[in-house]
Order: structure tokens, then C-alpha cells, then sequence
């Protein structure tokens, strides 16, 4: 069984790391048809422009390694038993199970392996790609900016909006220019035309204006107006580099950027919020009744107590930390345990306004909380609560994507067996079709996760456990069948699904 184990996974090897590199380089080739020319736009090294697009695989390898999986599966034992090799071996004695262990195993091994390469390498290679983007994006503003909206120029106060930008030369068109450099005195340029440019320094950048007039306003005395008109006028932004500075400024961390723990710590932080936010609402309505009631005001509510890191991410960042190089590490945040509404129902049912006690109410002079209180602390709570849903959605998924490699070994095996003639349109209808299967619900579980509409981990799961139980089910049907190279194509498809519906007879 040994030697058989190894003949199976070796097998398996070759196929898979072909679709692995196959898979990669077609995605790769999309992202480089995409940013290319942006790129060479720039007046970027090459090895800048190489570095984006490698920073850009391991995102890229992440989505493609469980489809090499399910492509090896399906072209290997689809040649095995093409060329009765499985009949072969169940004539000796070996059952399906037997032969499906090793192959099991690896793509236990597989997705452990993903999900690793998932949580610890990828949020880092996003973080830095990130980062270079955005300090590309700061090489030449000419480049990026867009027509139709406001654009801000870093590192001034200016923000520009132009009909017409053309990246190559400069020029502009229809032109208004938001001067925000003074708080006491802002400004509204507009123009007919312009030209803008880089500076001989390289540093500086040039906005030449034509046929314009300039608005002034005064914050203190609302009466005050100036209006300029111009002919040409030359605005001059200190500063804007047209050099590439590399790891000047860290752009801000998403949850594409960050490790499992790091968001758990954020979802705690934001179930912490929504704690925070129903207990300050309690006190509101306790506050207001006791007001009410002509009753003292009443002391703070006692804080509840904080709950700990888990002892589990901080095992696994000591682990990471031995293994890969040290990343600045997310805020510790705390997570208060969720107050309960019961109090909130009690007073609600304790305070239905009677008739006889309205007038007396209104002629008192009752100090409430304010309603912008008691909206500001439900938005916070609305706001916490999408928050901590999309981060659990993405932890999920991160799970989920890897523990796809189980799923497509679990899926791939029965079609295979079940159609060995299938060939090369098995290997790519056949895994067309789970990928669209999967994909498309991961995409649609995203969006019903984020709003809300369903527990984060029931739609980021419900396509690995959708074809993991078409799988098992595949394999008990396959395991019952007796081994055999004939029929097997996508005519014996055809055929057992006619036989499913009767057909009519058509009258004498």
C-alpha cells in the first residue's frame, strides 16, 4: 500500500504543478495587460515595475491553488481509470477508500499549508504592495488625476477639478481650483484653460491658468467678497516630488492586509462599541425616567470588565514571529462582555404613557437627554456592528479558501471515477463548472455577510460544504459501482439523465 500511496501522489505531482504555473501565469498576464501601461507611464525602473507584479502572485497563487488541485485530481484518476488501472487494482483487493487516502491526506496537508500562506504571507505582500502603489501614485500627479471630480494635490490644500486632463501633456480644460491653504480666507479659482508641470527641480509642480478669475471669501465678516480677474496666472506646489520615494508613508491596513488574529482583535473592538453603545442607551432611558419621576440622578454604570487576548493567537504570533520577519503588531483591543436588554424591556413595559399623567408632564420643565445623544450612540452601534461583520467575513473566508483544497480533492475524485473518458473537456468543463459553483457563492456570500443579512460563517462556508457533501455522496455512489474503463464519457451523461424522464409516445 506504501508503494501504491507513492505511485498516486506522484501521480498526482506533476499535473498539479503544472496547472498551478499554467493558472498563475494567466492571471498574472491579466494583471500585467491591466497596469502595464499606468506603469510604464510613470517613468518607473524596471525593477520597480517587476517588483509590482511580483508583490502581486501571491495574491494571485492564493485564488489559483485550490483550482490546480481540483484540475490534478480530475486529470489524473481520470487517466487512471481510462486506462484501467483503478479496475486494476479493485480487482486486487483494494477498495476506494483505500486508494482515496493518500490523496485525502494531502489535501488535509494542502489546506493547512494555503492557510498559512493565507494569514501570515499574503496580508504581508498586500501591505507592501499597498504601499508602493501609493507611493507610486505620488510620482507624478499629472498621471492621477481624473476629469469630472475633485482630485486633491498632496501635499497642499489644493483640490483641482478639470472637464478635460490630458496625462501626456498637462493641459487642462475647464478649470476650478478649492484653495484651503488659508482657514481665515479660501479661495475658488476658476480658469478657462491651464497647463500644469513638473518644475525643473523635479520637485516642485507648476499650474499655469489662463482666462480666469479668482473668488475670495472672508470667514469673519460674511459681507466680505474679492474677485480677481487674470489673464495667466502661474500657482506654484512646493514639494511634489516627481522621484519615486519608496516607504516614505504606510498606507492604511485593510482587511486584505491583516492576519486572523489581528482581525479578531478589531471584531472585538467593534463588539466592544456595541456594548458601549446599548449600555449608554440604557443609561439614557434610565436617565430620562428617573427625570421624570422627580428622582435623583443616578451614579455611573460600573464598566464592564475586559475580556483577554485569546491564548491562541498569541501562540501562534510567537510562532510566526520565530518564522517570519517581524511586522508591526495590531493595537491591543479589548472586548467588554454584551449587556443584556432585559433592563432596557423592563423599563420600556414599566413606561407606557398614561392619559392622566400627560399634562402634568408637559407643564413640568423636564431636562431629557438630548436626541442627538440617543442617535449618535445607535449609529455607533450600526456602524460597530458592520464593521465587526466584514472582518468576520473575511476571517472566514481566509478559512474557508483554504479548506477549498479538501473540498475540490472530495468533489474531484467521484466525477473522475464516474467519467474516465471524459478526457481534457472533464479536466476543463468539469472544473469550469465547480469553479463557478464556488466562486460566484463565495462572491454572493461576501455581500449577504457584509450587510448582515446571514451570520458571517454561513455564507463564506456554504459552497465548501455544498461540494464536499456532492463529493461524499459522489464517492458512496462510486464505491458501490464495479470498476470498469467502458462508457464513462459525456454520452453516458447524456443517456442517464433521458432515462430520468419518460418520454411520450406519440398517439396511433
Amino acid at each position: 500500500m506504501g508503494l501504491l500511496h507513492r505511485y498516486i501522489l506522484r501521480q498526482l505531482a506533476g499535473p498539479f504543478a503544472f496547472a498551478l504555473m499554467a493558472l498563475t501565469s494567466i492571471m498574472l498576464l491579466n494583471q500585467v495587460a491591466r497596469r502595464f501601461g499606468h506603469l510604464v507611464g510613470k517613468g518607473l525602473d524596471w525593477l520597480v515595475i517587476a517588483e509590482v507584479f511580483a508583490l502581486s502572485i501571491p495574491f494571485i497563487v492564493a485564488m489559483t491553488m485550490p483550482m490546480a488541485v481540483l484540475l490534478a485530481v480530475l486529470y489524473t484518476f481520470s487517466q487512471l481509470s481510462a486506462d484501467s488501472e483503478i479496475t486494476a487494482m479493485r480487482a486486487s483487493g483494494i477498495s476506494v477508500s483505500q486508494l482515496l487516502t493518500p490523496v485525502i491526506v494531502a489535501g488535509v496537508l494542502l489546506s493547512a499549508g494555503t492557510f498559512v500562506f493565507v494569514d501570515q504571507v499574503l496580508p504581508r505582500t498586500n501591505a507592501r504592495l499597498r504601499t508602493l502603489l501609493f507611493d507610486i501614485a505620488r510620482k507624478k500627479p499629472t498621471l492621477e488625476l481624473s476629469e469630472q471630480i475633485v482630485n486633491e494635490i498632496p501635499p497642499s490644500r489644493l483640490f483641482l477639478r478639470s472637464s478635460r486632463i490630458d496625462p501626456n501633456s498637462g493641459r487642462l480644460k475647464d478649470v476650478v481650483i478649492y484653495d484651503l491653504t488659508s482657514q481665515d480666507r479660501p479661495r475658488i479659482i476658476y480658469a478657462d484653460s491651464g497647463q500644469m508641470a513638473v518644475a525643473g527641480n523635479q520637485l516642485d509642480l507648476t499650474i499655469k491658468l489662463h482666462q480666469g478669475e479668482i473668488h475670495e471669501f472672508e470667514t469673519d465678516d460674511s459681507r466680505a467678497f474679492r474677485l480677481t480677474a487674470f489673464q495667466m496666472n502661474t500657482i506654484l506646489i512646493r514639494n511634489v516630488s516627481n522621484q519615486l520615494e519608496r516607504g516614505t508613508t504606510e498606507a492604511v491596513r485593510g482587511d486584505r492586509e491583516l492576519s486572523t488574529c489581528e482581525m479578531q482583535d478589531i471584531v472585538r473592538q467593534a463588539r466592544r462599541d456595541v456594548a458601549q453603545s446599548r449600555q449608554d442607551r440604557n443609561r439614557f432611558l434610565r436617565s430620562d425616567l428617573r427625570a421624570l419621576m422627580e428622582l435623583p440622578p443616578l451614579a455611573g454604570l460600573p464598566q464592564n470588565a475586559a475580556i483577554p487576548r485569546r491564548t491562541i493567537c498569541d501562540a501562534w504570533q510567537g510562532v510566526i514571529t520565530l518564522l517570519l520577519p517581524k511586522t508591526a503588531e495590531a493595537t491591543e483591543m479589548a472586548q467588554d462582555t454584551l449587556v443584556p436588554l432585559k433592563l432596557l424591556n423592563r423599563f420600556r413595559k414599566k413606561v407606557d404613557p398614561e392619559p392622566e399623567i400627560e399634562p402634568v408632564v408637559a407643564n413640568r420643565n423636564v431636562a431629557l437627554v438630548p436626541w442627538s445623544d440617543i442617535s449618535a450612540a445607535r449609529d455607533v452601534e450600526r456602524v460597530a456592528r458592520r464593521r465587526a461583520n466584514a472582518y468576520l467575513v473575511e476571517i472566514h473566508k481566509k478559512w474557508a479558501i483554504s479548506m477549498a483544497c479538501l473540498s475540490f480533492v472530495v468533489v474531484g475524485i467521484p466525477m473522475a471515477l464516474r467519467f474516465p473518458r471524459g478526457g481534457m473537456g472533464l479536466v476543463i468543463g468539469g472544473g469550469l463548472s465547480v469553479f463557478a459553483i464556488y466562486y460566484v457563492g463565495l462572491t454572493a456570500g461576501e455581500s449577504l455577510g457584509d450587510l448582515g443579512r446571514m451570520d458571517p460563517w454561513i455564507p463564506m462556508w456554504a459552497p465548501n460544504i455544498l461540494l464536499t457533501t456532492f463529493g461524499i455522496l459522489g464517492m458512496l455512489v462510486v464505491s458501490r459501482h464495479t470498476g470498469t474503463a467502458r462508457g464513462g464519457d459525456f454520452a453516458d451523461l447524456w443517456d442517464s439523465i433521458k432515462q430520468r424522464f419518460p418520454q411520450r409516445r406519440a398517439p396511433r
